[in-house]
This record gives C-alpha cells, sequence and structure tokens, in this order.
C-alpha cells in the first residue's frame, strides 16, 4: 500500500500507511513529547466517540496511533473507497480534519501506592550510587515527581512513563533478570514503569505497589491508559498488604 500524506490540523501534517490487510497506521510526528501524546490520545478518544462500522481496537504508541479493523465488515459498509485501506484512510483522515473540539482529552489520574527498597526494590542501592545521591533521596524525588504515560506496551498493562527527574537517570540492567514479580517499580534510563505481571526484565527495581495493573476480569484490565497522569506514594511494608486488590 502506498503511504499516504493529510493534514488534521495546520501544525501536524499526518501519515497513514497500511500495516497489514486489518490494520494501518497514523503516524503523527516522530518526537516524543506531550503536544503530541495529547494529539494521539484526543484522536483515539474521538474515534471511539465516532467509530466507523468495522473498528475492532486502536493501540496508541509514542508516535503513532494503529487502527485494527474488520475487512469483512468494511468492504460491505458504506464507507467512500474502493479498498478497505482507502475506506478506512478516507474516514480517518475526514475525522481528523473535524473541529479540535470534539476531542477533548480525558486525562485519568492516578496515585500509585510503592513500598521502596529492601526485599520489594533491591535495586534502589544500584540508582543511588549511580547518580551520587543515597536511597531516601531516590525515593524522595521519584516520589515527588509527577509521570504521564506515553504508551502500553511490552506486555499487557506495562506504562512507559516520562516525566522523571533526571537525577535518576539509569541504565538498564547488562544482563536482565529471569524473573520479575508483579507491581515491580523500575527505572531504565529515563523512564520509570510498572510491571504489571511477573516476567523478565532489565529495569532497575526501586519498589514494588501492592496494586494490580492488569486484569482480565475488570471492565477496564489495564489499570493505566496512554495519557494517565501518575504520582507514586510511598507507603511501609506493614502497610503493603491493606493496599492489595
Amino acid at each position: 500500500m502506498a503511504e499516504q500524506e493529510t493534514y488534521f490540523s495546520d501544525d501536524y501534517p499526518i501519515k497513514i500507511y497500511g500495516l497489514s490487510e486489518q490494520s494501518l497506521t497514523i503516524e503523527f510526528g516522530t518526537v516524543i513529547n506531550e503536544n503530541l501524546l495529547s494529539l494521539i490520545t484526543g484522536f483515539n478518544q474521538l474515534l471511539f466517540k465516532k467509530p466507523f462500522p468495522g473498528l475492532v481496537t486502536a493501540v496508541p504508541a509514542y508516535c503513532t496511533l494503529t487502527v485494527f479493523y474488520d475487512p469483512l465488515i468494511i468492504s460491505t459498509s458504506g464507507l467512500s473507497g474502493t479498498t478497505c485501506y482507502d475506506k478506512v484512510s478516507n474516514y480517518l483522515k475526514k475525522l481528523g480534519s473535524a473541529k479540535r473540539e470534539q476531542s477533548t482529552v480525558i486525562t485519568d489520574n492516578v496515585i500509585i501506592p510503592v513500598c521502596y527498597g529492601g526485599i520489594y526494590g533491591p535495586d534502589i542501592a544500584t540508582v543511588a550510587l549511580t547518580n551520587g545521591i543515597t536511597e531516601n533521596e531516590v525515593i524522595t524525588i521519584h516520589s515527588s515527581g509527577f509521570y504521564t504515560v506515553f504508551m502500553i506496551g511490552f506486555v499487557p498493562g506495562f506504562a512507559y512513563m516520562g516525566g522523571m527527574d533526571r537525577v535518576l537517570a539509569t541504565p538498564r540492567k547488562a544482563i536482565p533478570d529471569s524473573k520479575i514479580p508483579a507491581g515491580a517499580v523500575g527505572i531504565a534510563g529515563t523512564q520509570t514503569g510498572i510491571y504489571p505481571i511477573e516476567t523478565p526484565g532489565g529495569w532497575q527495581i526501586i519498589g514494588r505497589t501492592p496494586l494490580k495493573l492488569f486484569d482480565v476480569n475488570r471492565s477496564q484490565p489495564s489499570l493505566l491508559r496512554g495519557g494517565a497522569r501518575v504520582t507514586f506514594k510511598p507507603i511501609k511494608v506493614e502497610e503493603f498488604n491493606d493496599y492489595a486488590v
């Protein structure tokens, strides 16, 4: 499929290209920032507010939104175009050209309790040593920040968050751990994130939250979504089980 280019606003040149017979990707830009995140989040919300026949789901990332659809439904729909790709891309262009007030971004604000250090944060000493600060300073700085979820990926419910103080920036582990527990809060470079399920990983683990970040039995399985604002609240070891859900 030939790559296409259109404009959802005067400020953003948007590229649309086919990914598969059942999906296409909208590229909103190439630089990760909050303005781009707001544009992607707003358009994603507008898409589900005004879905086209055959829409299956949409997956936001740092700079893109991938839209999945059912070709059988698309082919028999009244959408304009000759191919399924044409029909969906034409609809998205028209939707994106609508007035921006139609896609006011709805932001989640989530407080995550975290037990830092000790058995819950085995790598906090590494983060402190790497940056020439104390473990208590790691806790204070990390829990004082205001974070933004830029994307969900790696495993279901894993939130990549920006906004961390660069004082805490620490490289990933040279050799990943074979098992990171669910709820582990980690640092990798200038990002922080939470492991929603037990999985191998190479982030520096500084704490753990008792909250369940991903649960297929919930109406919204992932506790965190793209665009969410997150703050971390330090808790004591004896409080850990009180928060478990």
